[in-house]
């Protein structure tokens, strides 16, 4: 029987009081509520304060390159899609360097569990705008203002079609609920983001965690998450009033699923015959 203990890793080196802890204790809490053990899953990341994450934990881990976690990530999936995948990214290395990757592998809708840890600013590099941060805001880097309209991830997953779009909050009070929608990120069927509101104590003096309680709430008892229109409607809704929950479901094939090599088994599996390669190979000279 898995316990709590099971995942402990080295020590985090994040700043004191950093909104990683507890997305950290959280998914270990989730990980040991769905009885997973370390070796039944990999998690994938790329730079910044979220991607030191797996560090942390005793798990099977690629630590990639900046936005380039959920290439890693297809890669592991279609490779031995019995594996559980999951990636974590900050809202800077998710949303902008891997904007593309991110768009992309919605699309494909594979089977890959995504966390971002959304603290509205770039963390690691020192303060500057992240693609969330709201316009106008002033950093080290844009002494006049954040001059861009901040992206919202949820609004464009939903546009997507995306199969499971989420948000939660890392204080205190949303850490059951949390916990909750990580369990069901992770055993859902496609491509799941969970987009995590966070605070960074050294580099976002706004977007605090007292700031985050007096806005975030739960989508109410009875909202309907096939409805992909009141989704999207609900995912615009930002500023005095901040929804968190599970805003948009739906089942459909993974990629893996619609691919006939590795529909049946996979790829990791199957047997390789390097006298047949070669052969085919030799058509080629």
């Amino acid at each position: 029987m898995i316990t709590f203990d099971d995942y402990k890793g080295q020590k985090p080196a994040w700043c004191p009081g950093c909104g990683n802890f507890a997305i950290l204790n959280t998914l270990k809490r989730a990980l040991v509520e769905l009885d997973m053990e370390p070796h039944q899953f990999a998690i994938v990341s790329g730079i910044g304060q979220a991607a030191k994450l797996p560090h942390y934990l005793p798990c099977n881990l690629f630590n990639g390159l900046h936005g380039r976690s959920l290439p890693v990530a297809t890669g592991l999936k279609l490779a031995n899609h019995d594996l559980t995948v999951l990636a974590v990214a900050g809202d800077g290395d998710c949303y902008g360097e891997g904007g593309n990757h991110l768009l992309h592998a919605i699309r494909r809708n594979v089977n890959i569990t995504l966390f971002v840890h959304n603290n509205q600013v770039y963390a690691l590099t020192k303060g500057q705008a992240s693609p969330t941060t709201r316009a106008g805001k002033v950093t080290k880097t844009q002494p006049f203002g954040n001059p861009s309209e901040p992206l919202n991830p949820l609004a464009l997953a939903i546009a997507l079609d995306c199969s499971f779009v989420a948000r939660a909050f890392a204080g205190a009070t949303g850490l059951p609920f949390l916990q909750e929608i990580m369990k069901e990120a992770i055993q859902h069927n496609g491509f799941a983001l969970v987009d995590i509101l966070q605070n960074c104590v050294s580099f976002n003096k706004e977007n605090t965690f007292h700031w985050y309680k007096d806005r975030v709430y739960r989508l109410e008892e009875g909202y309907d998450p096939a409805d992909r229109v009141e989704a999207f409607r609900r995912s615009l809704e930002w500023g005095q009033k901040i929804p968190t929950g599970i805003f948009y479901r739906n089942e459909r094939e993974t990629c893996e699923q619609q691919l006939p090599p590795i529909r049946e088994m996979p790829l990791a599996r199957q047997p390789v015959f390097p006298s047949e390669a070669g052969q085919e190979v030799n058509h080629f000279f």
